[in-house]
């Protein structure tokens, strides 16, 4: 008999990611009206929630032009392919157990690779603009994406050491002991910086920063193919909070003496809500640094911190077999 499940968990997926980032949008403004002690979004219905509304029906009524100076067809295919491999990457993220599209032992890589596919979008947006400015931002882009992975490969590597797989489901089998977040606190850190850069979120969306680029690689972009560059970001947040959650959280699971009140898929919720707010709050907090700055971090301090994370874990795990 044909299992209807992964499909129908697809269609909500497709359905709750679109909605989720319209309605992250005005979370954002409206925690970090709170943080920075102003209003924020609060016109428009209760606590301002219609200026999702509005947003919506601004960016679906908005003249929907290519210019006349661009690559037409690859100007119209790069905002697609960002929402495209940010939708296939929660093709193998375990909400609970069971609760999957597609559990296969290559889940990690697979991630990563939809991740890495996310650089073309931006890239192509970038060169098919036909803009100084757009294709500064998608050359930056490419180069910051690309650096980033690397470290965000090998950061991950400490948890495959310890759990002995790349399924995602054995990853969160493996911390039903103890979290990954402690053992693996350094590649913890490499990846949520590693993970902010991917998704050019504040403090590093450089490939956008408008006091140097106007807008970066989606200059020349408006109306719907700018609310898709807008939407693959936010999936791509929800994405990396999903991830880290998986990889260093324990997923599904809650804390061991009251892991037995909410259901698995609330305890994921809940894990997820609060990575997200923290990649919100520290937008406030942190201000953006020159993009020099940004690639030295990465080279000079990220890949060193992921290297002694590898020597650590693999001589740790090696005195225990020894040791058994």
């Amino acid at each position: 008999m044909f299992d209807w499940g992964p499909i129908l968990l697809a269609l909500a997926i497709l359905v709750g990611g679109v909605a989720g980032a319209a309605v992250l949008t005005w979370w954002e403004r409206r925690l970090l009206g709170f943080w920075q002690d102003r209003h924020g979004p609060n016109r428009i219905g209760p606590w301002g929630i219609g200026q999702v509304a509005a947003d919506m029906i601004k960016l679906l009524l908005k003249d929907d032009w290519v210019p006349p100076f661009a690559d037409r067809m690859v100007f119209i295919f790069a905002p697609t392919a960002i929402v495209v491999a940010m939708m296939m990457g929660f093709a193998v993220v375990p909400f609970a157990p069971g609760m999957q599209i597609i559990d296969v032992n290559i889940g990690l890589l697979f991630f990563l690779g939809m991740t890495s596919l996310a650089v073309y979008s931006v890239l192509l947006g970038g060169l098919a603009s036909n803009n100084k400015y757009a294709l500064l931002g998608g050359l930056r882009s490419a180069s910051q994406m690309v650096s980033y992975e690397v470290f965000m490969g090998l950061s991950l590597m400490g948890v495959v050491m310890m759990s002995g797989s790349f399924s995602l489901v054995d990853i969160v089998a493996a911390q039903r002991d103890v979290w990954f977040c402690f053992s693996q606190a350094l590649g913890l850190l490499v990846f949520v910086v590693a993970g902010i850069a991917e998704s050019h979120r504040l403090p590093f969306d450089l490939p956008e920063a408008e006091h140097e680029l106007t807008a970066g690689f989606h200059t020349e972009y408006g109306g719907m193919k700018f609310a898709m560059f807008m939407l693959g970001e936010y999936l791509g947040l929800m994405l990396i909070s999903c991830m880290i959650v998986t990889l260093f959280f324990g997923g599904w699971m809650g804390p061991a003496a009251i892991a037995h009140w909410l259901p698995p898929l609330v305890w994921f919720g809940i894990k997820v809500c609060f990575v997200i707010n923290f990649f919100v709050l520290l937008r406030a907090a942190i201000p953006r640094p020159r993009y020099d700055q940004l690639m030295s971090l990465g080279w000079k301090v990220m890949l060193p911190i992921t290297l002694v994370n590898l020597v650590v874990t693999g001589g740790i795990l090696l005195w225990l077999e020894e040791a058994v």
